[in-house]
């Protein structure tokens, strides 16, 4: 693993996009032939590719790119799908920095309290890594042996965390890695009991806490009938809000100038925390196994939020395509990141 970069600040001369994002020219020194294939790769889909909502491109704070797909603008509210899940990390990096969290404690679930259930063992970090043990099936096509259809949509979409904590486990915690969303709504609904309140009492903390600060004014997270943050998938935000959540992270988790997250939470979303070939993840977000000084929030149909701390840079993809496709239409965007210079 090569080492992390450090993560830039923000420019002393340059105001904070909490009201409106600050904008720039491309720089100088801009690859530009590497960068116009990748925006001519990005923008011109095929029949089979689906639909590009938005791309947006910041580097050093400001806003250097933004194109919207037909019918879509700057103030139309998009799907987050599973970027809702890196919300969701920065939520409880909240609490563990008022130490009302010890990310290494069992995360509390009632459905795993009876004695000898190996369950209660699981910890709020083996979750968030998603190596929590247990059984799900995270398929997004077949109903007949889809975890996240029957989560959502189906047999637990009126309380999504009961569905997903009813599962047995399968290994023993922190041992093997399972990306699975109900490991996401597991703790959504943990954060919630700890905020108190029920939905009202989230959305106050998320409005207070993570949206309000940041300017994101489009931000509106979705619900079950129990009352659970569904953060597994659901957050929908203008691409400049997705914008402004992941310039929080290229920060380091400074806003405004001052500590909105600690830095060390920050970073261990961008720590390995499962690795193959083609494959990294960390703490709820993405590592780019190519090169992982970059880290990404990742959606189905193709949304990302790519950071690229070296360059001063983040790029984001929205849209919706077919997941098989997904995988080759996000290259380009990785290979525009590279179009910039390093710092």
């Amino acid at each position: 693993m090569a080492t992390r970069p450090p993560f830039p600040r923000q420019p002393e001369d340059l105001a904070w996009p909490v009201d409106h994002w600050p904008t720039a020219a491309l720089p100088e020194d801009l690859d530009r032939s590497r960068f116009a294939a990748a925006i001519e790769a990005l923008t011109r889909l095929g029949p089979d590719d689906g639909d590009l909502h938005a791309l947006l491109v910041v580097h050093r704070g400001r806003l250097v790119l933004e194109h919207y797909g037909p019918g879509i603008d700057a103030t139309s509210t998009l799907q987050s799908w599973s970027m809702a899940k890196s919300m969701l990390q920065a939520s409880i990096g909240f609490l563990v920095a008022e130490g009302r969290i010890d990310p290494d404690a069992p995360a509390p679930v009632p459905e795993w309290s009876s004695p000898g259930d190996a369950r209660t063992a699981i910890s709020w970090r083996q979750l968030l890594a998603m190596r929590s043990g247990l059984e799900f099936r995270e398929d997004y096509v077949d109903a007949g042996v889809s975890d996240v259809i029957e989560m959502l949509w189906q047999r637990g979409r009126n309380d999504v965390a009961a569905f997903a904590a009813g599962k047995p486990l399968l290994h023993a915690p922190g041992t093997t890695f399972n990306y699975a969303s109900g490991t996401t709504n597991i703790l959504a609904r943990a954060l919630g009991t700890l905020v108190g309140g029920g939905e009202a009492g989230m959305r106050a903390f998320l409005q207070e806490r993570l949206f309000g600060p940041l300017g994101m004014d489009s931000a509106t997270p979705k619900f079950d009938p129990a009352g659970t943050w569904k953060a597994s998938s659901f957050c929908f935000c203008t691409a400049r809000d997705f914008a402004r959540f992941g310039l929080l992270y290229l920060r380091g988790g400074v806003w405004n100038g001052q500590p909105l997250l600690p830095e060390a939470w920050i970073d261990e979303a961008r720590t390995p925390t499962h690795e193959t070939e083609g494959e990294c993840y960390g703490s709820h977000w993405w590592i780019e196994a190519e090169d992982p000084r970059h880290f990404y929030a990742s959606g189905y149909e193709g949304q990302r939020i790519l950071l690229a701390p070296e360059k001063d840079l983040l790029a984001i993809r929205l849209g919706q395509s077919p997941n098989a496709r997904v995988p080759e239409l996000l290259q380009p965007l990785h290979a525009l990141v590279r179009a910039f210079p390093d710092l």
